[in-house]
């Protein structure tokens, strides 16, 4: 898949959005492909995730995604939905004041986040500082996967 081109807006635009949703991004699966290349690159190869046949005796029925799998898919849904500011040169993560893992995300579903713009911080030196209210969720499911609170900052100039 192809990340789409964000749309570039004012900050003041943007401003005017706090408090609303920002966007939902498209869906996307889990398959067991990648939460095995995930188990790879963090060494984490519990047999709830990596295992099919061990997995189809826990009460997930078959293996399921790694939270920290389910979090780090957030950049990519992000991407789908955030505009960019004006004169942004760079953005980067900046952390998480609340996380919370509420259903665990079985191989093969579709997950998609909501984003909730919560906060925007105008700071010293061209930074701006976002609080976005994400919610991980699970095509068909009930519960979402995750709750958070996700800190970005823009770089401006």
């Amino acid at each position: 898949m192809t990340q789409k081109e964000r749309p570039v807006v004012p900050l003041a635009s943007l401003k005017q959005r706090v408090g609303t949703e920002i966007g939902v991004s498209d869906w996307h699966i889990i398959d067991q492909d990648m939460v095995d290349r995930f188990a790879g690159v963090t060494g984490d190869h519990q047999y709830i995730h990596v295992d099919p046949v061990r997995a189809k005796d826990t009460p997930f029925g078959g293996t399921i995604a790694h939270g920290f799998l389910t979090l780090a898919m957030l950049s990519t849904l992000l991407a789908e939905v955030m505009p960019r500011i004006e004169g942004t040169h760079t953005s980067i993560n900046y952390g998480f004041d609340k996380i919370r893992f509420l259903t665990p995300v079985r191989t093969g579903a579709r997950i998609r986040g909501r984003f909730v713009l919560k906060e925007l911080t105008e700071r010293d030196k061209g930074e701006v500082l976002f609080r976005n209210e994400v919610t991980v969720e699970i095509e068909g499911g009930g519960k979402p996967a995750l709750v958070a609170e996700w800190l970005g900052m823009a770089v401006l100039g």
